[in-house]
């Protein structure tokens, strides 16, 4: 059955708009501690290995081994209220972490926002596979993953600026309290789609959901077991130096925190925005005609970053590094969409919302969890002798994971012809 038979193209449009509404949330409340972490860090006294707790590795084990159970749960159920419900959680908690006297009330409450945001994507990735078929697919989970930048942009201004003027837990606040009202606007205008209705030839009824099944479906094939290491240590690299790219521009090159998460927002929001929807579109118009192109186009556009990456660590240029961490952001960003489109076009209908939890299991345990924390500990290791400038000097490590995944990007570029036609 066509999607096209049950809802008009204009309806599955607005879906999408709302639902990149809510990923737009999702990175809001999850990214406004980069920014406003080099004052908490000087209320609460922290260490940039701690900074690297918060904002990765406390957040990522919550997220990624709650977000496989949700899935399970979603494959089975109403992935529409699942999504509400989670963004009205973890919006809560995010507003609770304006109240934090300490680390650990910080923690606690990452630690919350980190259960609600589990029931995020896996679900909304499921219904977009519902809403649009294979041929439009990776456009729109890209326009949908766009919602990332987009939420760092105006997390990076809103926070930027109201902590400079009213404090960082004012920005919490405001921050938190709107995803509420939209988790309402999602329930009462969202739709739940049928399950597997885009796709002509597979049928949703009765099929096997539960996680072993799928995780070993999915480890049997070659193609996804590249993409899920190329992604989770490429968002190693983008996580590790994302996090602590602000306090790089407040340490090395001066900046003010309203100037930062004015120039880091437009900088990393506009080319995020760019690079994800690029990678999408470009995956759908060259992918007919060459399936490699799925995973070879993010090995082109990161080869095309190195360099950029190298100049926005050690140039002494202000404009010219937020310029080069424009360019960077926009060609790392191009990865996203095409990896959960080769994920979905793998598998099953009612295995959509558990494959998207598993490839978000490795890329966030991997990325998010170990990214910042080891770049936050190094800067820690050198900062007797480097001071000011370690995070200058961490971040020169990351190129060693930016290459290995490129290699595994290419790897799943070379099985995934043959992976697609034994799905």
């Amino acid at each position: 059955m066509s999607s096209k038979r049950l809802y008009s193209k204009r309806y599955t449009n607005y879906v999408l708009f709302i639902l990149t509404g809510v990923y737009t949330f999702n990175f809001i409340d999850r990214q406004i501690l980069v920014i406003l972490q080099e004052s908490i860090k000087a209320e609460l006294g922290l260490t940039d290995t701690q900074l690297g707790l918060l904002t990765g590795l406390t957040f990522a084990l919550f997220y990624v081994t709650l977000g496989i159970p949700i899935a399970r749960l979603a494959d089975r159920s109403n992935r529409r209220n699942i999504v509400a419900g989670s963004l009205a959680l973890w919006s809560i908690m995010t507003a609770v972490s304006g109240f934090a006297a300490n680390f650990v009330h910080l923690l606690l409450a990452r630690i919350g926002v980190g259960v609600g945001e589990a029931g995020g994507s896996p679900p909304a990735h499921s219904m977009i596979s519902d809403y649009f078929p294979p041929e439009r697919r990776a456009t729109a989970l890209s326009i949908y993953s766009t919602g990332i930048f987009i939420g760092i942009l105006f997390g990076y201004l809103a926070g930027g600026w109201i902590d400079e003027f009213f404090g960082w837990r004012t920005a919490f606040f405001v921050i938190g309290v709107p995803g509420v009202i939209y988790a309402l606007l999602l329930l009462v205008t969202v739709k739940e789609p049928p399950k597997g209705h885009t796709d002509i030839s597979l049928k949703a009824d009765g099929l096997e959901t539960s996680f072993w099944q799928v995780l070993k479906y999915l480890m049997s094939k070659k193609t996804f077991v590249y993409v899920a290491l190329a992604c989770g240590i490429h968002t190693f690299t983008l996580y590790g130096i994302g996090n602590f790219f602000a306090p790089f521009l407040a340490r090395v090159h001066g900046m003010s925190i309203g100037v930062i998460g004015t120039w880091l927002g437009l900088a990393v929001g506009v080319g995020g925005i760019i690079g994800t929807f690029m990678g999408g579109y470009l995956t759908d118009k060259y992918g007919r005609g060459n399936i490699k192109m799925y995973m070879l186009i993010p090995v082109y556009a990161g080869l095309m970053a190195l360099p950029l990456s190298l100049g926005q660590f050690l140039l002494d240029d202000a404009t010219v590094v937020v310029i080069l961490h424009f360019g960077t952001t926009l060609l790392t960003s191009v990865y996203l969409g095409p990896s959960i489109a080769v994920t979905h076009n793998l598998v099953n209908a009612k295995m959509r919302a558990m494959a998207s939890a598993i490839l978000f299991f490795a890329l966030n345990l991997i990325g998010l969890g170990l990214g910042p924390l080891t770049i936050g500990y190094i800067s820690d290791i050198l900062e007797p002798t480097y001071g000011q400038e370690s995070l200058r000097w961490a971040f020169c490590f990351s190129f060693i994971p930016a290459f290995i995944a490129l290699f595994l990007f290419y790897k799943a570029s070379q099985h995934y012809s043959a992976d697609l036609e034994s799905a």
